[in-house]
Formats: structure tokens, sequence, C-alpha cells
């Protein structure tokens, strides 16, 4: 038996079109109607809005949510495999823990949908994952599986093997460490398309085939770099290579924001929220959204959570409003683009008829800060409510 659900009287964002007074209907946790006229249809449950805001759930596109756990010292930080400055092969799926806290600070902050990467402590640190904030298991989650391949550039990878004495302790080695590990995908890339049939295949390695996968554009090259010389760097790999680039965290691409612009390469910039506790970070700005959008730059806005909590990718959304961002792109940057980037855009990042149900109820305008999320639905199902009476929110039993 079908289930219908008709939220009602709700000013509606949908991300994808102008914004409107009206109704979005939803069948079996897909969205199946929604417009100014659209009316509830016969047995639907409905909940009536009373002229609050309706936004699709909001999306961080870097997040190391469930395998960096709050609170947990040690035990709880599966982030980085530092045992070999290539981990091709490993994968955040592995070590998330679905009922880590911050799945419920997401829920409470409007967070529907996130891509969690491993680390940045080495040049290649693994395959990412873009799942649902809300699940019994992460297999419950999952969304899309690999969804990219997280790789650093700059102080992190340079820091951790040089304080070994081992390679790569420059920039330049660190460039070299990626090239030559694509370089061997590239070689195992050619000798199964060239394997005699007669003979045994060349042996599986789980670190080449995931570099293949980026060789061959089934998923794209997730480049942690801040600075402008980094991101240079970045392009200029993947340019030799031809994959498909993201820049992420981005802190000095305004610098050549024309050049991605031209290249049509996007950024995940952020996290906005945090010191300057590094060279890499000195030109960090809650106005370089703005200025990266101005230039023509396809921007999303990410956390890197736990570096700034989960619950605060709007607050940066907002506060890069206030220094220049248009407010409709700020909301395009936590919904549809890192939907694209996450390249789960046919299901999630906008109300739209066809995509999952992943809807936020909200007082009023998110990107004003006395505003909050007060009922939040996944694939139509409540999974988080906010209680006025108590002051408290409530997720729903795994």
């Amino acid at each position: 038996m079908s289930s219908l659900l008709a939220i009602v009287d709700v000013h509606v964002v949908p991300i994808d079109g102008a914004p409107f007074d009206g109704a979005v209907v939803v069948t079996d946790g897909i969205i199946t109607a929604a417009g100014p006229d659209v009316v509830a249809p016969p047995g639907a449950e409905i909940v009536d809005g009373q002229g609050q805001w309706l936004l699709p759930g909001f999306i961080d596109a870097h997040t190391h949510l469930g395998v960096h756990e709050e609170a947990e010292g040690w035990a709880g930080d599966d982030t980085n495999e530092m045992t070999d400055p290539v981990t091709a092969g490993v994968r955040a799926l592995d070590a998330i823990n679905p009922v880590e806290t911050g799945f419920d600070d997401a829920l409470s902050g409007g967070v529907t949908t996130v891509n969690v990467n491993p680390g940045s402590g080495n040049p290649i640190g693994g395959l990412t994952v873009a799942i649902h904030t809300w699940g019994r298991t992460v297999d419950d989650m999952v969304l899309r599986s690999p969804s990219g391949l997280k790789s650093a550039l700059g102080e992190n990878p340079k820091r951790v093997y040089g304080d070994r004495k081992q390679t790569p302790s420059t920039r330049l080695g660190t460039a070299a460490v990626i090239r030559n590990a694509f370089v061997e995908a590239s070689n195992y890339l050619d000798q199964l398309a060239h394997a005699d049939p007669d003979k045994a295949a060349p042996s599986r390695d789980l670190k080449l085939e995931a570099l293949a996968s980026v060789l061959n554009r089934e998923i794209p090259w997730r480049q942690h770099s801040h600075r402008a010389d980094d991101i240079a760097t970045g392009i200029r790999i993947a340019e030799e290579f031809g994959y498909q680039l993201v820049i992420d965290h981005g802190t000095e691409a305004h610098l050549i924001a024309d050049v991605l612009a031209a290249k049509g390469i996007p950024v995940l910039i952020g996290p906005l929220f945090t010191t300057r506790s590094k060279v890499e970070l000195r030109n960090r700005s809650l106005a370089n959204p703005g200025r990266l959008a101005a230039a023509g730059v396809e921007i999303s806005i990410i956390t890197d959570h736990p570096v700034v909590p989960i619950h605060f990718l709007v607050h940066q959304a907002t506060l890069a409003v206030k220094e220049g961002l248009d407010a409709v792109t700020a909301l395009e940057a936590i919904t549809i683009n890192p939907a694209k980037v996450m390249g789960v855009d046919d299901r999630v990042g906008s109300i739209t008829p066809g995509k999952s149900a992943d809807l936020v109820l909200w007082s009023g305008d998110p990107l004003d800060v006395m505003q909050r999320a007060l009922s939040v639905y996944i694939a139509g199902q409540p999974v988080y409510a906010y209680d006025a009476a108590t002051g408290t929110g409530k997720v729903t039993p795994r």
C-alpha cells in the first residue's frame, strides 16, 4: 500500500525554480507534486506548515562525519590511514559509525546528506561516500559509493611524512607520489586491456582499481588544496591525466578564480569559521565564496566537520551572504551544487518531482540565524522534530 504525505500551506524554496506558496506531495518517499495549486490527494497524511518555509535538505560535500567521532579521542578517530602515502583502496564507508553524535547535530541543522571523506594526511587518502544522515547502518544510508577519491596537496602530507624522513617531505615530492600512482594505474589498465586470454589475467589490486576509476572518469578526484599554488598543481596533474577535478577547501581559490571558472572546476569552499592556524589559511575570509561566485565558479560551502560543527553549515552560508555572496547562490551552495559534485543531483538537492523527499520545514528563512529547523524528513520519513515547549530536538529512533 502506498504512503501519501502532503505538506500544505508552506512557502516553498525549491532551489531549481522560483519560490512559491503552496504544497508538496510525497508518495512512497518520492516527491510527486509541488506547486502553488497542488492540493492534498485523498487519503494523504497532511502536515500543515502554517506559512513556514520548506526547503530541500541541506548537503555538505566535505565532512568526516562518523569517521572522526566527537568526544571519543583516539578510539573514534579513523580519519587517516597514515601507514602509506598511497592508500587509494581504503574506504571511508568502512569506518562510519552511524550513531555518532554528529549525525543528530546534522539533522538539527537541516542537513540530510553528506559526503564523508578520509583525511588529508596522505597524498592519496582513499574513497569517499555520499550518505544520508539517518539510518540504522551505514549501508542503509548510502546514496553513492564511492563518490570520489580523496587526495591532498600542501602542508598535511608534507608534515606527516617529512617528520618520518620519508617521501613525500616536500610539495614536489607529494606531486611526484600522485603522478607515480596514476602511471601505475594507467599501466594496470593497459595490462587489463591487452591481457592474453590464454594466460592468467593480472592480479586484482584494490589501490589501482580505485585510481583507475578516476582515470576512467567514473568518480571525481577530490583535491584537498588551500593555497593558490597547490590549486594550480592540482589542475596541472588533472590535465596531464585527464580526470574530473574538484577543489576541496580552496582557501586561496579566489586568487585564480578566472582560471577555475574558465576550466569549469567546482570549488568546495571552507571551513570558514576557523582560525588562521597555519600558513595555508592566511587568506581565509568569509568574503571568498562571494568572490568565487562573482567570477563564475560553481561553489559549494563545506564545514569539514568536525572542524566546524555540521549544524553550522547554514550559518557559514549566512555570513558569506553578509560578506557579499548572493543569497540564491548561498542556498544553491548547500543544496544542488554539492549534490552535483557528489553525483547525486538526480536524487537530492532540490524539491523536484521524482527526487527523494528530503525536506526540512523551517520556522522562517534559514539564512536568518534566528530561524531553526522544525521538522526534517528523509525519503518522506520524519527523522527529526523540534519541540518548542522544551526547547529541544528529538531524533526518530534508528
